[in-house]
């Protein structure tokens, strides 16, 4: 049996699509690919952090994280090569329409004041990234019995050839997304009340400038007296 997701995609969002971008063949329209779950985690924390984190995202994903291990030595961040440094999981097929299902339909509605995630997060290939502060959005994460709060990045990748079709393939999907408004056009109408002061400083440095050379003149003329 195919997941609710899968089975929205190819009746609602397959059709919408088409008929919206006029394509030519069946192979152009964009299609989820995979989702990527990433934790990262500090090089200073003890050393079972990461085995807490690897359980926490098998419990949340329901597949086992790979050890994401680091590739050089920076001494700045005590970091040294080969040492773990965080875990992911990629989903694919019906795994990643069962976990999209249960992403927007349980876990980001308890995020709080979830007011929808910003359209502004694609990277310019139609692929959305966001993040999530704790993983104790997701049900399936008993409070009682984590130790730390993780956070994670969740990545969307897609078959779009841009960010349009991506988002318009993520909303028939039933993706939370935010409703961008727009910024009213700025109005280039002149300040009355500037354009008067600009004027008055103007005619003010004028006037300066007279007085200045009216003193320089009396100067001058002093000195001529004085040499009769």
């Amino acid at each position: 049996m195919k997941a609710r997701l899968y089975n929205k995609y190819v009746n609602d969002a397959v059709p919408a699509l088409k008929a919206r971008h006029k394509y030519r063949n069946v192979h152009q329209i964009p299609r989820l690919v995979k989702i990527v779950v990433n934790m990262g985690i500090s090089a200073s924390l003890e050393k079972n952090a990461i085995d807490d984190a690897a359980k926490d995202l098998a419990l949340i994903t329901g597949r086992k994280a790979v050890i994401s291990k680091s590739r050089h030595n920076i001494a700045n961040f005590k970091l040294r090569e080969g040492q773990p440094i965080g875990c992911h999981v990629t989903l694919r097929r019906d795994a990643m329409y069962e976990f999209f299902d249960r992403l927007i339909a349980t876990a980001l509605p308890r995020i709080r004041d979830f007011r929808g995630l910003s359209p502004r997060k694609f990277d310019g290939r139609g692929n959305y990234t966001f993040g999530i502060a704790e993983q104790t959005i997701f049900p399936e994460i008993e409070l009682d019995k984590i130790k730390r709060t993780q956070g994670m990045d969740i990545t969307i990748v897609t078959s779009a050839r841009n960010d349009a079709e991506a988002l318009d393939l993520l909303k028939l999907m039933g993706f939370p997304l935010a409703e961008v408004k727009e910024a009213p056009a700025k109005e280039t109408v002149k300040d009355a009340a500037m354009e008067a002061a600009k004027a008055a400083a103007r005619e003010a440095a004028r006037e300066l400038a007279k007085q200045e050379e009216a003193k320089k003149a009396a100067r001058d003329a002093a000195k001529e007296a004085a040499k009769e």
